[in-house]
């Protein structure tokens, strides 16, 4: 059971929801549309803006789908909202391993981390422009409505090998891009 919490503003919705499973340990969904100290993967920070979204979930391991391996929670939270937004008109898409993109500018991405018997995952979908390096997403829509799309495909636990080909197809037709590791950049293909 998943508690929802909406805050008016915060410094980031993972660190929030860290506190918030030293106090009471549980399941939550925290969400905002005011962050102003956003985290990113590899440590870096997620520059947001006022109006866009955040949000961060932990579920206990074990309520997870049975064939989902921790190293693949990314992809599969990612892709999990990926459909959603897809299925109201959006032609967003994940490059690999967590970003999402429209053509060739980043609109968000999504961090996993496991704490305690709790998978934390937060993600962060740019609504409105933040600056020329990013993009922002393509479509209108009603954060209320989202949140409860993506809480109950959650709940359904759809199971990993459901998602993999679907994203294989699209990790396919992004093998164009670049990533980094280990501050080296990487050719997909």
């Amino acid at each position: 059971m998943l508690h929802k919490i909406y805050l008016k503003s915060i410094d980031s919705t993972q660190l929030y929801l860290k506190r918030l499973l030293k106090q009471s340990p549980n399941e939550y969904f925290v969400y905002t549309t005011n962050q102003t100290q956003g985290i990113g993967s590899k440590n870096n920070k997620w520059i947001g803006v006022k109006g866009n979204l955040f949000f961060s979930f932990c579920i206990l391991k074990n309520n997870l789908p049975n064939d989902l391996r921790l190293e693949s929670c990314s992809i599969y939270f990612s892709y999990l909202l990926k459909d959603i937004l897809k299925m109201h008109g959006s032609m967003v898409f994940i490059k690999w391993p967590n970003d999402f993109y429209l053509k060739d500018k980043k609109i968000g991405g999504t961090i996993t981390n496991l704490v305690d018997n709790y998978l934390v995952c937060g993600i962060g979908l740019n609504l409105q422009k933040v600056n020329d390096d990013f993009g922002y997403l393509d479509i209108d829509i009603n954060i209320e409505n989202l949140i409860e799309l993506y809480i109950k495909k959650l709940k359904s636990k759809i199971k990993w090998k459901d998602i993999f080909p679907k994203y294989k197809i699209e990790f396919e037709k992004h093998k164009s891009f670049f990533v980094t590791i280990d501050g080296k950049k990487i050719n997909l293909q």
